[in-house]
């Protein structure tokens, strides 16, 4: 067996056995176990793919089944990537889940959340190795049915059922259109190999429709505009640790079956597969970004950041099928890579946030920031951990958030040479929006960092709180280290991956070199980044603030005192910035989009109206796509639902002539058809 082999096999192995272990095992040694066996399937998992990205090799397996035949699976150079994220944070998640989940002895099942954990590990792994719609299809129906059961692991919560059904629904959507998309890519066998459907092009109509089902399909589990609406309702009631999986593995695996088809596959297409594409991520990135801003609950806001970043992805992707329909290959190039490392990136700095999120969820036992503040003095790891993500989603240099989106930037300056001056037209807005989201961003996190960070503690729940137990901070450790890493090493990174998309089969563009150097030159020589040298610019900057304060013989002695007060003497939670107050200027600039409801009571004194006992303000922003799109859609199924109620009358000789007539008109249509 080969090397490669082996390494599949070992993940599986490791993953079946946790998945055992945990449900075998008492509470405690199960848990250990389980997540141990998680750990260890998900560390083999990134080895497979960094050993498929370093060889340039490709594996392949096809299993046979007594009761499923042609079970089929390949790494090739766009497998690789995502199985490195996969293996990064589900390592980490695995690693930090071992101490979260403790907290859910004697309350929710401890072996139920152990073994679905290590399947959707394993269903992930696999899920980037299928070679044939049928794997592909059956694969993505145990992972999103996995990933279902462990968003219900609170399920005693109405929040939680209700969570968990939206993500249902509207993943089983996305499954419908891809199950159409596989008909009519492979003529109805759902059997044939990728190979072959790589070989048979459809034809130029079939190959339209195909496009936009993938879009719909693979949107859904992506979170992409306007399928967004169950990452915020199912990211915070999920598990933290579990969270992060979602968040930063399960939604890219939305990234990964378009690019599997549309790039692979199908090798591209016409410029407005590419600014169809590039429209959505734009839409998403700003609007995930603004209803971020309007969040106090920490998770949520994370969730919504999710949307952003994956508007982000297919800004890059949309990107590079515009370049390449226009046969400007190495800006083609450009957008792809830069869009699979903003993949991996987010992966990491996302998976961070959440589990920095659930380490003060766990000490504070609270969602809400409001009630937060100080909890820097309380869990100083965890907040330079949370930090370190926060900065790297701000796309802060030399972090790895910086890196990817200047590649996105970089690619989408290279619009001027679309020779269409109406399609280039779009690329200077794609890029003014995706600054002002980038922006945005950045003020999202002051505000989420430093309320929940700094000043002073909200709640007794704050001012009680403590460190994250030792698992957990290792947890976390491991992708603050992945951020940091991937940030200084885009030099090294962006030509591994560039090399890997440009072995696939049938990709129509040109092998691009990018230097090897510290500075980074993108091929469209609009400029050139190198992070190692902004790092030492930056580590250079602030050694040089204390050699400064010594020469001019500055006083260094700790001075301790209040912070001014307005003339009170007493400091209060009441007097310091609130969630609501940071963001209230962003609500008003884009009050036209909030469209925020509004409820002023002011209660006076009996005795005179110019003296105010109490003044109650309330306002509530509810997202307009569930308001416009999906309350219309789901108050239609509704009625029609109602309207054909009395098909189901009960009566068992009625259903008999329901499957009569139905097996009587398959006959008709069989004996019709030639």
């Amino acid at each position: 067996m080969t090397l490669m082999g082996t390494l599949v096999t070992g993940a599986i192995v490791c993953y079946l056995a946790g998945a055992l272990a945990a449900l075998l095992g008492n509470d405690r040694w199960g848990r250990i176990l389980g997540a141990w066996g998680a750990a260890s399937g998900a560390a083999i998992s990134l080895s497979l793919g960094m050993v498929a990205l370093a060889s340039g090799s490709v594996f392949s397996a096809v299993f046979d089944f007594p009761s499923l035949t042609g079970f089929a699976l390949r790494i090739d150079g766009l497998s690789a990537p995502f199985l490195i994220l996969t293996g990064l944070v589900g390592a980490a998640s695995s690693v930090y889940g071992a101490g979260y989940s403790a907290a859910y002895t004697g309350v929710y099942s401890l072996r139920k959340l152990g073994a679905l954990f290590n399947l959707l590990l394993l269903t992930l792994t696999l899920q980037v190795m299928a070679d044939n719609a049928l794997t592909f299809l059956l694969l993505w129906e145990a992972m999103s049915l996995v990933a279902y059961l462990l968003v219900l692991t609170e399920h005693r919560e109405p929040a939680t059922v209700r969570a968990a059904n939206w993500y249902l629904a509207i993943t089983h959507v996305g499954f419908a259109a891809l199950l159409a998309m596989f008909f009519l890519l492979s003529a109805g066998d759902l059997s044939t190999a990728f190979d072959t459907l790589r070989a048979n092009a459809p034809v130029p109509t079939q190959r339209n429709a195909i496009f936009i089902l993938a879009l719909l399909g693979f949107s859904a589990k992506a979170g992409l505009i306007p399928l967004h609406v169950w990452l915020p309702m199912a990211h915070p009631v999920a598990p933290s640790h579990v969270s992060a999986l979602l968040s930063g593995v399960v939604i890219k695996m939305g990234v990964y079956g378009f690019c599997r088809i549309v790039l692979d596959l199908m090798s591209g297409g016409p410029a407005w597969w590419g600014g169809l594409a590039l429209a959505l991520g734009v839409a998403s990135a700003l609007f995930g970004v603004l209803y971020a801003l309007m969040e106090h609950d920490l998770k949520r806001l994370l969730a919504y950041h999710s949307v952003e970043n994956i508007g982000i992805i297919f800004i890059g992707i949309g990107a590079g099928l515009m370049f390449q329909s226009y046969g400007l290959m190495s800006l083609a190039a450009l957008g792809f890579v830069a869009a699979l490392y903003h993949t991996i990136n987010h992966a990491c700095f996302k998976g961070l946030l959440f589990l920095g999120a659930g380490s003060v969820l766990h000490a504070t036992h609270t969602r809400n920031m409001e009630e937060m503040g100080g909890l820097i003095k309380k869990m100083p790891r965890t907040a330079l951990m949370f930090l370190i993500g926060a900065a790297s989603i701000s796309a802060l240099p030399p972090l790895n958030g910086f890196a990817s989106e200047w590649l996105i930037f970089q690619t989408l300056l290279g619009g001027s040479h679309i020779p269409e001056p109406a399609v280039a037209l779009m690329i200077p807005i794609a890029v003014a929006l995706l600054a002002l989201s980038g922006g945005l961003a950045m003020a999202c996190f002051v505000k989420a960092f430093g309320i929940t960070f700094l000043a002073i503690a909200r709640s007794p729940a704050a001012e009680k709180a403590h460190e994250a137990p030792l698992s957990m901070q290792a947890g976390m450790g491991i992708l603050g280290l992945a951020c940091i890493g991937l940030g200084l090493t885009p030099f090294f990174v962006v030509p591994v991956l560039g090399r890997a998309l440009a072995g696939l089969d049938r990709l129509a563009w040109e092998t691009t070199v990018f230097s090897l150097t510290l500075p980074l030159n993108t091929p469209a020589t609009f400029g050139s980044m190198s992070s190692p040298l902004l790092a030492a610019g930056l580590l250079i900057l602030l050694g040089l603030i204390p050699l400064a304060l010594w020469v001019i013989g500055a006083n260094r002695r700790t001075r301790v005192g209040d912070t001014w007060g307005c003339g009170r003497i007493a400091q209060t939670p009441r007097m310091q910035y609130t969630a609501t107050a940071f963001a209230e200027p962003l609500r008003r600039v884009f009050a036209e989009l909030y469209r925020p409801t509004k409820d002023l009571s002011i209660d006076f004194h009996p005795e005179s109206k110019y003296f105010v006992q109490s003044i109650e303000y309330q306002s509530e922003i509810h997202p307009w796509f569930e308001k416009l799109l999906y309350q219309p859609l789901i108050g239609i199924f509704h009625r029609i639902a109602d309207r054909v109620r009395w098909i189901q009358a009960g009566w068992l000789g009625l259903y008999l002539t329901y499957m009569l007539v139905g097996l009587i008109a398959l006959l008709v249509l069989a004996w019709w058809t030639p």
